[in-house]
């Protein structure tokens, strides 16, 4: 079997010998038909007994070809499907030898008219035919696909050619974006853009990446968050207002972490954060039933998702209780947290503040059980320090997470727009950031000053879109459902 280096170099002879006759990387091509288009067209032609005499063109990158003395059959592939196209030595004279030219891989773009085979294949019968794109190197394992994971990562466009599971992903993730917008364009949200590029990376607790701005001579953060530049829009006057956009938190990489993700935030004044949990609500039945026909999705390994009748809700406490057997009022010091967690084979480092200490002990040993959607209302204030106090206990927010498969896919608040408990709460944080706690929302001025102006109440919602498209597609792998996951440096 010959070497990769000596395929390339036998392509690279096909190159200069098809150069010689022209150019084999036009800038245009003309199509008339997809090969779907022209199939479909030919069936109804014979279907309606009309004349099925009609002269097409097609284009696609070649995935087989049998040459049989004077004759040939090559299959081509577009976005659209796959086409049989038929070659005759007595009807391409000129052209027939240049398909010793052809490799798989290779782009053409031919011109005939359609007919069944003795095998009832729709086949284009070819009148005039084209190298449009003479490919160099061969592709994996003759369209078999990659077999290392990693390397499907890695070359993603390789992946995409031999994998057709890769591509219903790619392409079922952006209809679901526009699901989401339709949504929210139905219910009259403005979308927005706003800075990436930030001052201060405000909006969520999480390490950000730092960049240098050289004409303004200062550092800026790539933001972690939509969040703060959004309010301050209600603030001007909006009062429903939402973005997609990605954002970049300096953490891990894993199966279930991206350091660059895309979030949708959505903000509506003079609502509450149970009116928003109505909305999410809506929101996943309408993707469910535009991408599965109905409000059921299953996993991979089994798991139906029921987005009809599966809705459960709780609260962060009664939580705790049911799946952990812990109170958390009970343990108002770290040093209480620890001593439980660890009865329960938890481990909590000794720097850990209280909060931290009892959102791992939750995500540990509650979320994994919520695999229907479950809505887990009314946490601790100590763990949000941007949504609003319950007015009948100030030590609860009002916030809910939803949690779908043990992940959660949700985050919203009753905002808070106390600009004067806001301030206190940020100043909390800003100390515990100087006591070593990296993971700490800092104090944005500019916002705090605009908060002072006057926000309206408002229900916000935060939503990580790969972790969503994970769901409705049924992966367990975040790398799945990006194009191009970050992946650790390749060890030579």
């Amino acid at each position: 079997m010959p070497s990769e280096e000596e395929l390339i170099n036998n392509r690279l002879q096909k190159r200069l010998d098809l150069l010689e006759q022209g150019d084999v990387y036009p800038a245009r091509v003309d199509r008339t038909h997809t090969t779907r288009e022209a199939v479909t067209i030919f069936e109804t032609s014979e279907n309606e007994n009309e004349d099925t005499d009609l002269k097409i063109t097609v284009v696609g990158r070649v995935k087989s070809q049998r040459i049989m003395g004077k004759m040939a059959f090559i299959h081509i592939e577009d976005r659209s499907g796959q086409i049989q196209l038929h070659f005759s030595k007595d009807k391409l004279s000129d052209t027939f030898e240049n398909l010793k030219l052809l490799d798989i891989g290779d782009f053409l773009q031919a011109t005939g008219s359609l007919f069944r085979t003795r095998t009832k294949e729709i086949t284009l019968s070819v009148d005039h035919w084209a190298i449009i794109t003479k490919s160099l190197r061969p592709l994996p394992e003759k369209w078999h696909g990659l077999t290392d994971i990693e390397s499907r990562y890695r070359q993603r466009h390789l992946d995409l050619i031999t994998n057709e599971r890769s591509q219903e992903i790619a392409f079922t993730r952006p209809k679901i974006v526009q699901l989401i917008r339709e949504f929210f364009w139905t219910k009259e949200f403005v979308e927005v853009e706003t800075p990436v590029l930030q001052q201060e990376a405000g909006g969520a607790a999480a390490r950000p990446f730092t960049t240098h701005h050289n004409a303004l001579n200062r550092d800026l953060h790539l933001r972690i968050s939509l969040e703060l530049y959004l309010k301050r829009l209600l603030i001007g006057g909006f009062e429903k207002v939402f973005e997609i956009g990605r954002v970049f938190r300096n953490e891990g990489v894993s199966t279930k972490h991206n350091p660059e993700f895309t979030l949708l935030e959505s903000y509506e004044a003079y609502v509450d954060y149970k009116h928003v949990a109505k909305m999410v609500k809506e929101l996943l039945q309408h993707i469910a039933l535009n991408i599965s026909g109905n409000h059921k999705i299953e996993q991979s390994d089994g798991t139906v998702i029921d987005f009809e009748n599966g809705w459960q809700e709780t609260t962060y406490r009664q939580a705790l209780i049911d799946y952990a057997n812990i109170d958390y009022t009970e343990h108002d010091s770290l040093t209480s947290l620890q001593t439980v967690a660890k009865n329960k084979g938890l481990s909590i480092p000794k720097d850990a503040s209280w909060a931290t200490a009892l959102d791992s002990i939750m995500s540990t040993l509650v979320e994994p059980h919520l695999i229907q959607p479950t809505f887990i209302f009314d946490y601790p204030t100590e763990l949000s320090p941007l949504a609003k106090r319950k007015p009948e206990n100030p030590d609860l927010v009002e916030r809910f997470e939803l949690f779908i498969l043990g992940a959660e896919i949700a985050n919203a608040y009753s905002e808070l727009n106390d600009p004067v408990d806001q301030r206190i709460r940020m100043n909390e944080q800003a100390l515990k950031a100087s006591l070593g706690d990296s993971e700490i929302e800092l104090i944005d001025e500019e916002f705090l000053e605009a908060l002072e102006h006057g926000m309206p109440p408002a229900g916000g919602l935060g939503i990580g879109i790969d972790r969503l498209v994970q769901l409705f597609i049924g992966e367990q792998s975040i790398r799945e459902i990006l194009l191009f996951p970050a992946l650790r440096q390749r060890q030579e």
